[in-house]
């Protein structure tokens, strides 16, 4: 059992629970760049893993409260059924290295598309606390709010959250919550993300018995996963509540740029300057933004609300 995976797994773990983000978006990668193992068999182990940390971290959203069950309740109904057929889409590549290289393409692409939608996520947040600053919006709630479901495009939001993590592990958290934000922004952050674990519990079991019925899984790799992820998303989960999560999704918005790059191909030279390139520019664009909207350039200071530090 490596060690050095479980501790990567302890970090990641802690993302997780802390963004309800980087479950799949950053294991997954972690797995075939940092320990050279296959697309295939990173994604299977990376998601049968889930199924026992997703639990934990939604336990602790229970509990407080940060759960909408109706919203729950209709991206299961799209979500579980398109996992499974994700999974089915990717075996149906037929060749072994059609099917590797089809997922490393595929995983590049969702995670260049998580990273565009956390900064969209944090843009939004940007806007609306400075609405209700202003008293241009009503008061950001305080308690959980009774939002009115929207059959139709929640269950659509379920498949095609389901399909992409079927096929590549990540999206869960990565890209259906940007969806859900988008869809009802009356909900809090923690509110946002505790739903998106819920639901996520039965949409990873549903993907994990497909890879587990065609023998895709390594327990060599699955194993210290969920040793290490377990206690971390405990962690993050807790701390959720008391820790600004803004540097956290940018640092992970340039991560998932790095991973996405390496996976459809670019050399570590023209990462390294992609990255570099994006840090210059996330930085001045989103101090210019902080000014647009009458905060400092740069953050911290009387604006520093635990949620909105972004």
């Amino acid at each position: 059992m490596d060690p050095l995976l479980i501790v990567v797994a302890v970090g990641i773990g802690v993302v997780v629970g802390l963004t309800g983000m980087g479950g799949g978006a950053l294991m997954t990668p972690a797995l075939v760049l940092g320990f050279g193992i296959p697309p295939l068999t990173a994604v299977s182990s990376d998601i049968v893993a889930s199924v026992f940390m997703k639990p934990v971290g939604s336990w602790v959203h229970i509990r407080r409260g940060t759960v909408n069950w109706q919203l729950v309740r209709l991206l299961v109904y799209g979500s579980v059924p398109a996992a499974f057929l994700g999974v089915l889409a990717a075996k149906a590549l037929g060749d072994p290295e059609n099917i590797q290289h089809a997922i490393k393409t595929a995983l590049g692409v969702v995670l260049i598309l998580a990273a565009a939608g956390l900064l969209t996520r944090l843009y939004m947040r940007l806007k609306e606390h400075a609405a209700t600053r202003d008293g241009t919006a009503p008061p950001l709630p305080q308690e959980r709010p009774d939002v009115t479901p929207r059959p139709i495009p929640t269950i659509l939001v379920g498949v095609a959250g389901g399909l992409i993590v079927g096929l590549t592990s990540v999206g869960s958290g990565s890209l259906m919550i940007i969806a859900l934000m988008l869809l009802y922004p009356m909900l809090k952050a923690s509110q946002l993300v505790g739903t998106d674990l819920v639901q996520a519990v039965p949409l990873v079991l549903a993907a994990a018995a497909a890879h587990l019925m065609f023998g895709d899984v390594d327990w060599t790799v699955t194993l210290p996963i969920i040793i290490g992820s377990i206690p971390g998303a405990y962690l993050g989960a807790r701390l959720s509540t008391h820790i600004a999560g803004g540097i956290v999704r940018r640092v992970l918005a340039l991560v998932l740029v790095a991973a996405g790059l390496k996976m459809l191909g670019a050399s570590n030279e023209a990462t390294v300057w992609a990255v570099a390139t994006m840090l210059v520019l996330l930085t001045v664009v989103w101090g210019l933004l902080r000014r647009r909207f009458g905060y400092p350039f740069f953050g911290g200071g009387r604006d520093a609300d635990p949620e909105y530090q972004i």
